[in-house]
């Protein structure tokens, strides 16, 4: 097998996969070594702008991080962006070139296999090792042919695989020895131990199972890793709804209506994490809360989600915060639906056509085939007076709508005197094509006075995404078993913990 690249796979979706790929990007980053993560194939509206503009996975991007590097392209060549249920953008290296049915990009996956082997092996050559993160579970066998993602991957660069499970959902040694079951002959030998992740309680209880697991599957438990209360991590796409702050007494509420296509959500992280914002995830059937900010978020079908809006009663819910004095802010696709009118002539998309806005904004947006992606930085421009004119934003954009405002004031003021998004006139609606605003803590004060509080915001969003690699990294050195580990790949024979 391959020596420097080692791949996690799990039994399920959100088994623990972008954790551990994280998690041991980190631990042998401490370790000396040269370390990159690697998903061949990811499927997520949560995404992160390269320095050279490109687009790959939020996940990557935070493995990125714990492996202390940049981002890159090649560590995500395949991203897809479901626009609907059957349908995604296909972006190949970081740029966005076509948008596909399911069916058709099924035959279009020995194309995408090249840009897969083509990125890996640029990195191998690279770094030390590779940490590779699959998808999904390797045991959907309608999904087999010309797989990608998982054990065709594995089986085309010929490297060890590590499985890991989510006890918390119960059934962990069905799911371990189901999946093990329905892979291939050569791919179970691929398989060389289990992780056992989310353990809560007396691991003594576990023992027996443990035991018989390994007997039954001639495979080793590398390790069984506990449950880590309040994990600030970000998401690598799904969202829990019923998820919101703790704070008690806020000073500020926040909701965020979700929206079936809903991208980049871990804009909302920072303030989710704030003791005194509470921050309310408005899901589907719901109806908007009293608060004293709206935010509406990212879309990867505008049209579609604002057509959404509409249907759940959410635009009567901000006219009537509106008129009780509320603030509302959109970012992206939300930005573009505060206008009056937004125009997809050429299906970019869905359906060829055009749809009303909600029109508090004075804005039209047309929807065109390049896409957006670019790194920012600025000033905010929100109070017709401009006393925060010296406060900093920056964040990253990526959308494919070219808007135009009569708006006289914009949100920012970015680089080479670039305006960015617009205010209204009566200071109650904003809105920014500004992803990850909330990142720094200066542009979250000035944000969230001009939504009425006056609260104090001293944390980056890197600073807690660094605590959170780092408890991840202490647990796995401390529950993993390295000396089972380190043989894997062969830069690090010897050189266990």
């Amino acid at each position: 097998m391959l020596t420097n690249t080692l791949m996690i796979q799990g039994t399920s979706s959100d088994a623990g996969k972008s954790m551990l790929v994280a998690a041991l990007c980190r631990c042998l980053y401490q370790r000396g070594l040269r370390v990159a993560p690697f998903k061949p194939q990811n499927m997520a509206l949560n995404s992160a702008v390269t320095a050279d503009g490109g687009e790959i996975g939020r996940a990557q991007a935070l493995q990125a991080q714990a492996a202390g590097i940049a981002p890159h392209v090649d560590m995500n060549p395949i991203l897809l962006k479901p626009s609907s249920d059957t349908g995604a953008q296909v972006i190949i290296q970081g740029k966005a070139i076509t948008d596909m049915q399911a069916a058709a990009y099924h035959d279009y996956k020995k194309v995408a296999m090249c840009a897969v082997l083509e990125s890996h092996q640029r990195l191998a050559a690279q770094y030390d090792c590779i940490i590779v993160e699959g998808a999904g579970s390797p045991a959907e066998v309608n999904l087999r042919e010309g797989d990608i993602a998982n054990m065709g991957f594995a089986e085309a660069v010929d490297c060890p695989v590590i499985l890991i499970a989510d006890i918390d959902r119960g059934g962990v040694f069905a799911q371990l020895v189901g999946t093990l079951e329905l892979l291939s002959p050569s791919e179970q030998q691929r398989v060389v131990g289990f992780v056992i992740n989310k353990f809560r309680g007396d691991i003594g209880l576990l023992e027996s199972g443990l035991d018989w697991l390994a007997a039954r599957t001639g495979k080793s438990v590398l390790g069984v890793l506990p449950f880590l209360p309040n994990l600030q991590l970000a998401a690598e796409d799904a969202i829990e709804t019923s998820q919101a702050s703790t704070a008690t007494g806020p000073k500020l509420i926040v909701a965020v209506p979700v929206f079936s296509r809903i991208s980049n959500h871990t804009d909302f992280d920072m303030l989710r994490a704030h003791p005194e914002v509470k921050l309310i995830y408005v899901p589907p059937h719901s109806r908007i809360p009293a608060c004293d900010l709206i935010i509406l978020p990212g879309s990867k079908n505008v049209r579609a989600d604002l057509a959404q809006l509409r249907a759940m009663q959410w635009d009567q819910d901000i006219l009537r915060h509106l008129r009780y004095g509320g603030k509302v802010l959109g970012i992206c696709g939300g930005y573009q639906m505060l206008g009056e009118c937004i125009a997809d002539p050429d299906g970019i998309e869905g359906p060829a056509g055009e749809s009303k806005g909600l029109a508090l904004l004075k804005l039209s947006t047309r929807l065109q085939g390049e896409k957006q992606l670019t790194q920012n930085q600025g000033v905010l421009c929100l109070t017709p007076e401009g006393d925060e004119a010296a406060i900093p934003v920056s964040g990253y954009q990526i959308h494919v709508g070219v808007t135009q405002t009569k708006e006289k004031r914009c949100f920012a003021l970015l680089e080479n005197n670039l305006p960015d998004g617009a205010v209204s006139t009566d200071n109650q609606v904003a809105g920014t094509y500004l992803h990850g605003l909330f990142d720094q803590p200066e542009a979250t004060r000035g944000i969230l006075a001009w939504a009425g509080a006056d609260i104090e915001v001293t944390q980056h969003y890197e600073m807690l995404q660094e605590a959170a690699i780092n408890r991840l990294a202490e647990m796995c050195d401390k529950h993993l078993d390295w000396t089972k580990i380190t043989p894997l790949i062969g830069k690090l024979t010897g050189r266990g913990s």
